[in-house]
């Protein structure tokens, strides 16, 4: 068994949006449209702050798809577009996909986005990996976890370019493996989005 994921730590995150950057140039993500998203913890705004003048706090949290174990998107798609794969990752089909959207309103991590008109792009043409499919109008898209990428053996673009090493890659069925050693040892620095929803994201966050 496989289950790919990512452990990100928030005591690294700078919120420089270069993973929510990498991420929207390797997959070819349309303008307007982000599968990787920095959000500051607590506010409405990017980069606001929590508390009151001088007394301000400020937290980063990169947010994508979870991955999860137990995905409540895959349980209302029907058509089978959204899926599990071999590798533990959570994938849609965009053969199958029919625009229901029903997996975007059951993901609790608002962790989809929604081609409403025909895709454009800065430059009208495609800059992405020339590996990642091309997707229409009318479909979700997602984070894949850079599916041809980790396909290949490669990291994920945005923990490649992750320029403070925020974001650690690996298999969490693999107990030799740096990420499953850090969901193991770190104990109660683990952080998991929205664990009473019982979707089991992959994805975790953690304190130094």
């Amino acid at each position: 068994m496989t289950k790919l994921a990512i452990g990100i730590n928030l005591d690294r995150c700078i919120g420089c949006h270069t993973c929510a950057n990498a991420c929207k140039m390797q997959n070819n993500v349309p303008d307007g449209m982000l599968w990787n998203r920095v959000i500051t913890e607590g506010c409405d705004a990017i980069d606001g702050a929590v508390g009151e003048y001088p007394n301000l706090t400020r937290t980063y949290v990169p947010l994508a798809c979870q991955h999860c174990e137990n995905p409540a998107c895959l349980k209302v798609c029907p058509t089978g577009a959204t899926y599990k794969d071999e590798q533990g990752r959570v994938g849609i089909d965009y053969d199958r996909c029919i625009g229901c959207r029903m997996c975007m309103a059951a993901c609790p991590y608002n962790a989809r986005v929604f081609n409403w008109e025909d895709p454009q792009r800065d430059g009208d043409f495609n800059w992405g990996d020339a590996r990642v499919p091309v997707r229409t109008r009318g479909v979700m898209e997602k984070c894949t976890l850079c599916k041809e990428r980790t396909d290949a053996g490669e990291e994920p673009m945005c923990v490649v370019c992750c320029p403070t090493h925020a974001r650690v890659f690996g298999d969490l069925d693999d107990p030799n493996s740096e990420l499953a050693q850090l969901r193991a040892t770190k104990g109660k620095n683990v952080h998991i989005l929205l664990e009473e929803k019982g979707t089991k994201p992959q994805v975790f966050y953690f304190d130094e």
